[in-house]
Parts: C-alpha cells; structure tokens; sequence
C-alpha cells in the first residue's frame, strides 16, 4: 500500500504540475509556431557564413524562432554544416533554439518566477558569446574539416525529417499579413503540430521524474546535497552539479523546467537552476548523436565546451542577479498535488485547448498525418506529400513551389559539398 500510495502522489503531483502550465505550453508553442511559419529555413544557411559578433546576433534570433525540441536543433544545426554554414555559429544556433525560445521563458515564468525567465534570456547570450570565444580557441582548422567530412555522411539521428522540413510561407507581402492567410493558418498549425509531437515524451517524462523527485527524494536529502546551509559552498556548487544531475536524468527541451523547479525548492542555488536548464544539449543520448554526426573528437569538444560554458554562465547569472536583489529570497515554485480547482488556471486551460484543437483540425484537414510519418526520416530524406487542402482556391491560386499550404512542407535543399567557412 505504501508503494501504491507512493506512486499515486507522484502521479497527482505531475498531473497537477500539467493542469498548471497546459495553457502557457499551448500559448509559447503557437507563439513559436507563428514565427517558424514567417522564417524560410532555406535562407539560414546564407545568414550564417562566418562567426562574427554580427552572424553571431543573427544566428541567436534565427535559433529563437526555431523548434525548442532539443533533437531537432541538433538535427538542423547538422544540416546547416552540410550546406556551408560556419560551425561555430550553427551551434550558436543550436543553443538558441533550445534556451531562448518563447515556450520556455513562459513556462519557467510561471512554475518558478519571472526571474528565471530574465536570467535564461541574458544567460543564454553570453552562453553564446563564451562558446565563440572558446570555439576559436579550440575547434578550428582540421578538426573542424573531420568534423564536416563526417556530417557529410548523413548518418541519421533523431528527427531528422521534422528537422529538415520547412512549412514557411512562401508568399510575399507583410508578416501579419503571411500569417493573416490562409497559407499562413495552414503552416502555423503545421508547426504548432509537429512541435508537439517532437517535445511531447521530453515534457511527459519531465513531469514524471519532476513528480517522482518531489513524492519520492527527501527534501533534507537535497537541502544536504546542495549545501543549503552554507551559502558561499551552494554558489560554487550549484552551477557545478546541475548540468550533471541533466546529463543523466535524459530529459530535454523544455521538460526539464518541472524538475528545475523541484531542484529550486530542494536547494540548488539560482545560478545551478540555469545551468541545469541549459544543459538539454549535453544529456547523454545528445552525446551519442553528436559523435555519430561529427566524430568522437569533435563530440567530445563540444560536450567539453558546452558544459564549461555552461557552468560559467550560470556562476555569471549568479554574480550579476545576486547585489541587484534579483535572485528570490524565497523558494515557491509550483509543486503540489492540489488538483484541479475552478480558477483562472482552469479557464485559460480550456480557452486554449479550444485554440489548440482548431489548430489540430486545421492540420488534419490540410493532409498533415503524412508529416508526422516522415519525422523520424532520414536527413536527406526526399518528402513526396499529395496537397489536400480543403480549400480549393489556396490549391488553385498559387503553385505548389510557393504555396505553404499546398505542399505542407519543403524538403531542405541539397547538402552542399564544400567545406564552407572555417572558424
């Protein structure tokens, strides 16, 4: 009975950590959707020659607008190499995609505070900015060149066909006026969708480990691990430890924020929370497809870098926030078992499962379930898809290489065969 009770309060703990930020999930994952649908994939390539401060800028906002599933940023950021994108600011790209996406501000917002959310955005860059410095350092010259031979390999990882397909408008005229349409309606419920279902087990899986920990690990057991009682020695070892407690707990994108915040209240200092967050591109399945697309030399470079810079940004964030009187005095964030009640949570949950739903049907009826077929597909993966657009005039009006809705998703160009420009 103590096991069944166990685990029944780690299941009432994760579902009521879900009802809690079902709608913000909705909301940052349609944000996000709008603007992957008004960002042609095709153009990241050309935007992204060298590792200046400037590419640097515009792979970071490139990456923001992107998919937050871990898998795919990696996937795509692979693919940027094969086509001649410098390495260093396709994984700039890769980080961005991960750590300054709208869904993940949100959701940290509103299950730890607002803080965090400031802390991940100003993080996030300087993460970036370290990584350049340390990649002109360190990966450059031939095993930057070993590193591209290999990517040109094409070994598949993990979602490779979410990553290479590119559902943006193609027709001209204003932003709003491409998301107005109804080719725009068609590419932002097609990314809406296919976001889902790459993150969806990362976010399942983080609710249940967050559920397990909160019912199961005693909260002294933390408080010891993470030197709650001696403030200097928790600074040092938060930033530390928690990119090693996400390397091993195997959940990434933005799944990892239910168990940031159960480390929060468990202990971990400020800046051990946005290490831990940002370290979703260094889990271990991540490592494995790094040295399958680069080889061991370079997988073991940039697991290196990443964790380095990792650490020094969250003792950064730790540094600045700290005399600013931006690090809460209080450790609140939302794990609890309480259920569902009748509250504005509740409200907004089902205002915005309606917008979800219309998204969904928007997709099904415009052919999408031969999409979420092909994400898993090789990366030069050809996709084939029979336009069925139930409105006959979008199908009519345009021709199937500039209509969004109609041809669903474009297949990313052929792999370029030169080494492109070198860090």
């Amino acid at each position: 009975m103590d096991i069944l009770h166990g685990i029944g309060h780690a299941l009432a703990i994760a579902g009521s950590m879900t009802w809690e930020v079902l709608w913000a999930l909705i909301l940052g994952f349609g944000l996000s959707a709008a603007v992957q649908a008004v960002v042609r994939k095709d153009e990241i390539t050309r935007l992204l020659p060298d590792d200046k401060p400037k590419t640097l800028l515009v792979a970071s906002g490139l990456g923001a607008a992107s998919s937050s599933c871990s898998y795919a940023s990696v996937a795509l950021a692979r693919s940027l190499v094969r086509k001649g994108a410098n390495f260093t600011s396709a994984m700039a790209f890769e980080i961005a995609s991960t750590n300054l996406v709208i869904e993940l501000g949100i959701i940290l917002a509103l299950l730890i505070g607002w803080q965090f959310t400031l802390a991940e955005f100003i993080g996030g860059p300087l993460m970036i900015l370290l990584l350049a410095l340390a990649f002109r350092l360190w990966v450059r010259g031939r095993v930057v060149d070993a590193a591209r031979a290999q990517a040109e390999k094409g070994l598949a990882g993990s979602m490779e066909g979410h990553a290479a397909m590119d559902m943006s408008v193609r027709a001209e005229g204003s932003i709003w006026q491409r998301l107005r349409s109804r080719e725009g309606f068609t590419s932002t419920s097609g990314y809406f969708v296919m976001d889902w279902a790459a993150v969806y087990k990362d976010i399942v899986g983080g609710l249940l480990i967050a559920g397990a920990f909160a019912a199961w690990v005693p909260g002294s057991f933390l408080r010891s691990f993470f030197f709650e009682g001696h403030p200097l020695l928790a600074k040092v070892w938060g930033p530390v430890v928690g990119p090693l407690v996400a390397v091993v707990s195997f959940v990434c994108s933005i799944g990892n924020v239910p168990l940031a915040a159960v480390l929060w209240n468990g202990g971990i200092s400020f800046g051990g929370v946005i290490s831990f967050i940002f370290a979703d591109l260094i889990i271990i399945p991540i490592i494995l497809i790094y040295r399958k697309y680069y080889g061991t030399a370079m997988a073991l470079r940039i697991t290196g870098i990443f964790y380095l810079v990792m650490v020094a940004a969250g003792y950064a964030i730790e540094l600045v926030f700290a005399p600013l009187g931006l690090i809460p005095a209080q450790r609140h964030a939302k794990v609890t078992d309480a259920g569902i009640t009748w509250n504005y949570t509740t409200v907004l949950n089902i205002i915005f499962l309606t917008a979800a739903a219309v998204l969904i049907a928007r997709f099904l009826r415009t052919g999408g379930l031969p999409m979420l077929r092909m994400m898993g597909g090789s990366p030069d993966a050809e996709p084939d898809l029979e336009p069925h657009d139930d409105e006959p005039h979008d199908h009519a009006s345009h021709d199937h290489a500039s209509h969004g809705g109609a041809s669903r998703a474009q297949p990313a160009p052929a792999a370029a065969t030169g080494t492109g420009a070198v860090p």
